[in-house]
């Protein structure tokens, strides 16, 4: 069981270092982040390929629309799929001023660990949450609510 804390913190520490690093608007750490390969979805659906593709298009967005935010990001499940792959859901957002209260965005984070030991993103999808849409779905479909939310 004290291997898979030490291994959920230590996935954690990559999440916690994303934000680390958005907040500081620091495409380079933030890209160090992922493999060399990995994929990034945005929530406007923009497909990013590899890690040079997610530094530069990071690198741009801090430098304009995105300048001077902060990343808020809350893990809701973390599963080990053998020892070196692990998936996590979690809530999140981008700010500036005060964090929100509640966050916007629901994500996939699909970690590997590297050669060298260390656990690296190898995929990201990012969503925008539609709450109104779920509260409609979920009155005509209450068989659609999630077991974790009855």
């Amino acid at each position: 069981m004290q291997g898979q804390q030490q291994e959920t913190a230590a996935v954690k520490a990559v999440l916690d270092g994303l934000v680390a690093a958005w907040d500081r608007n620091d495409a380079e750490a933030y890209g160090a982040l992922f493999t060399e390969d990995a994929s990034y979805l945005s929530f406007i659906g923009t497909v990013y390929r590899g890690r040079r593709d997610i530094v530069e298009s990071h690198r741009a967005l801090f430098a304009t629309l995105l300048k001077g935010t902060k990343l808020a990001d809350e893990v809701v499940d973390i599963r080990f799929y053998g020892p070196d792959v692990a998936v996590v859901n979690s809530r999140g957002d981008t700010y500036k001023g005060k964090r929100p209260p509640k966050l916007g965005k629901v994500q996939t984070y699909t970690l590997v660990r590297d050669p060298d030991g260390r656990w690296r993103i190898a995929a990201f999808q990012n969503t925008r949450r539609k709450p109104v849409m779920e509260k409609i779905t979920f009155t005509f479909s209450p068989g659609s609510v999630p077991q974790a939310r009855k």
